[in-house]
């Protein structure tokens, strides 16, 4: 993106990633591979994925994964940005001003970091930070970028927000259904879980048919297992074994896939050139709240995690990730 930002082609390159649950200092070792790989293959910009420092399920050792604003992530992705002059974007769990957030970092060839917080945690994510208010707009030295993460793509107030920019930077953690509550829930979910895998993969295509610019995807791959919260006010859950989804792409401001990678191929990189600059898009986004149609049992389940988790967030899992935000030592 040396040349500006609008008509450029650019080497871009999105990274996924099996990550360890609430251990930093691996999974960051784990990415500095996986980006170094992307900056020898010639990439120029490069997107890392939502919960960069670690996948989220809600776990006690997940909390360990909440960092103070100044932190060892931030430095490597400066370390890394300045030293290649490369630009580099992800998000991870930020303690700040006494609330938790899921904050987009986007950093330029010469250090300088831009922030998104995702306006809306999805399902048992509130147990974990709180929603963001800024538009995610950055203007840089190479033209302007968007960010947004996961189910942003999917609802059409980030459209609204991001049209014009010449480039989308995004990660997601997008899982499915349960694959250990037995035979019967497994048949009855067998629809839905085909279904959210088709829309994991298709969100970046549509979302960049209707914003009219490329979009950079990195994902998380492999099995996790999660506490299910059952109920608001009620700390009770059930075991959730389940797996990633949500592909790694780049695709055209056309919504034409450039590059992929599934999440059954394992951690790793793909590389392509994008055409930067924004354009009139293939198809105008309509006002509705969702992008997709949403199955009523999908609504449902969006609904009953988020209010679940939202109690969590306030009774236990705030105090839980300021408290591992103070272990850290910030970096300065």
């Amino acid at each position: 993106m040396a040349d500006g930002g609008a008509g450029t082609t650019v080497r871009a390159a999105a990274v996924q990633l099996q990550g360890v649950v609430g251990d930093v200092p691996e999974n960051l070792r784990r990415l500095e591979v996986l980006i170094t790989e992307a900056v020898g293959r010639g990439a120029e910009l490069i997107a890392v994925p939502e919960f960069a420092t670690s996948p989220l399920p809600l776990t006690a050792r997940t909390y360990e994964a909440v960092l103070p604003p100044d932190n060892a992530a931030v430095a490597m992705l400066r370390r890394i940005a300045t030293g290649h002059r490369v630009r580099i974007g992800g998000s991870m769990l930020i303690a700040d001003g006494g609330e938790i957030y899921n904050r987009y970092h986007f950093v330029e060839a010469d250090g300088t970091v831009h922030v998104h917080d995702k306006d809306l945690p999805t399902m048992w994510e509130n147990a974990f930070y709180a929603p963001g208010h800024d538009d995610g707009r950055f203007v840089t030295s190479d033209g302007e970028v968007g960010a947004g993460v996961c189910w942003e793509l999917i609802r059409g107030q980030t459209v609204r927000r991001l049209r014009g920019v010449d480039v989308m930077m995004s990660g997601t953690h997008w899982w499915t259904v349960p694959e250990n509550w037995g035979r019967a829930v497994s048949a009855a979910t067998g629809a839905l879980a085909q279904y959210n895998r088709y829309l994991s993969e298709n969100a970046p295509v549509e979302f960049a048919r209707l914003l009219g610019a490329p979009v950079l995807q990195a994902s998380h791959c492999g099995r996790f297992r999660t506490d299910f919260l059952l109920s608001p006010g009620c700390p009770a859950s059930v075991p959730y074994e389940t797996r990633f989804v949500g592909a790694t792409q780049i695709v055209a401001s056309d919504g034409t896939v450039l590059a992929a990678r599934s999440t059954e191929d394992g951690p790793g990189v793909v590389v392509a050139d994008v055409v930067t600059g924004a354009r009139e898009p293939v198809r105008a986004p309509a006002d509705d709240f969702w992008i997709p149609h949403l199955p009523v049992l999908l609504r449902a389940y969006w609904h009953q995690q988020n209010l679940a988790a939202k109690w969590y967030y306030r009774a236990r899992g705030r105090a839980l990730g300021l408290a591992a935000a103070e272990r850290s030592v910030p970096i300065r």
